[in-house]
């Protein structure tokens, strides 16, 4: 039952906490990495317009330029990822059935997986609309904060949401992965319907840090819940589809809030649909994969 931790096997390598400590590292590292750019970008962004090196328009383009440029750097560096990382033996031979059958990489686990995907693919439709870059502007529109402060402000939520990954491996030790990822991402979503709706700057910060306290404990146990649910020769494909998935559906909404944000009496809006169309994944999935075997 998906209720129950996962069991694991108890050898000398111990494979399972492995994974479940990479998983962990990956997200606080993530999450630590976006903290200090977020603070950098709102620190130069700052200076630049102080000292009037730069106007405006040309501050916030040179911080885009600097993150297109590490993104290219990302791109080669994932080039260079041996093919060791891959799992071998019985794999490779399910993963050439499955080539012939439909190049997805997906044998036994293609059902569960495209169902995920399409649950992920509407929880990122729903992040979309309040993307930091967005909820940082709504700050600045509502509250006229300057770039160093959200920097700073972004800053301790990410640092936030970084730490909490260490907490939410205990909890999925205890209450189980699918457990945890639907009793944090709810009630994150709760407090980013009500983020608009507090009248000072203090009060939405407030709630801002504590959403981000909880909202991301169920990126590491999601991660390791797909794995979980496929047989282990399957999880690269598993990993690789759902992560398109939820990039597709985080690539139309941001036009969408733009649209509204552009409208002052309606930048509000974006966070109203984003908690509802996330609270509709978390009863969602919860209730189509509350029954679910996970694999040892």
């Amino acid at each position: 039952m998906s209720g129950a931790a996962p069991r694991c096997i108890a050898t000398s390598d111990r494979p399972c906490v492995a994974r479940r400590d990479l998983t962990i590292s990956h997200t606080l590292a993530g999450s630590l990495a976006t903290a200090l750019g977020s603070l950098s970008a709102g620190a130069i962004v700052q200076a630049l317009q102080r000292t009037g090196a730069m106007t405006d328009v040309s501050s916030y383009r040179l911080v885009i330029l600097v993150y297109a440029a590490l993104g290219a750097v990302l791109a080669f560096l994932i080039t260079r990822v041996s093919s060791a990382s891959e799992v071998v033996g019985q794999g490779e031979q399910l993963a050439a059935r499955a080539t012939l059958a439909g190049l997805t990489g997906l044998h036994e686990g293609r059902r569960i997986v495209l169902k995920l995907s399409s649950l992920f693919a509407l929880d990122s439709f729903g992040g979309g609309f309040v993307i930091q870059s967005f909820a940082a502007y709504w700050f600045h529109l509502r509250f006229g904060v300057n770039p160093a402060t959200l920097g700073v402000l972004f800053f301790a939520a990410n640092v936030l949401a970084g730490i909490s990954a260490l907490f939410a491996a205990r909890m999925a030790a205890r209450f189980g992965l699918l457990n945890t990822m639907v009793a944090t991402h709810l009630p994150s979503n709760v407090l980013l319907i009500l983020i608009p709706l507090m009248g000072t700057l203090p009060l939405a910060a407030l709630l801002l840090l504590v959403r981000f306290s909880i909202s991301q404990m169920d990126v590491p146990t999601r991660q390791s819940y797909v794995m979980a649910v496929v047989r282990p020769e399957e999880r690269s494909a598993a990993a690789g589809i759902t992560g398109v998935a939820r990039t597709l559906g985080a690539a139309l909404s941001p036009m969408l809030a733009g649209l509204l944000f552009a409208r002052p009496s309606l930048i509000n809006v974006p966070f109203f649909i984003a908690g509802t169309l996330k609270m509709t994944y978390d009863v969602w999935l919860y209730r189509e994969f509350r029954a679910v075997r996970q694999h040892d």
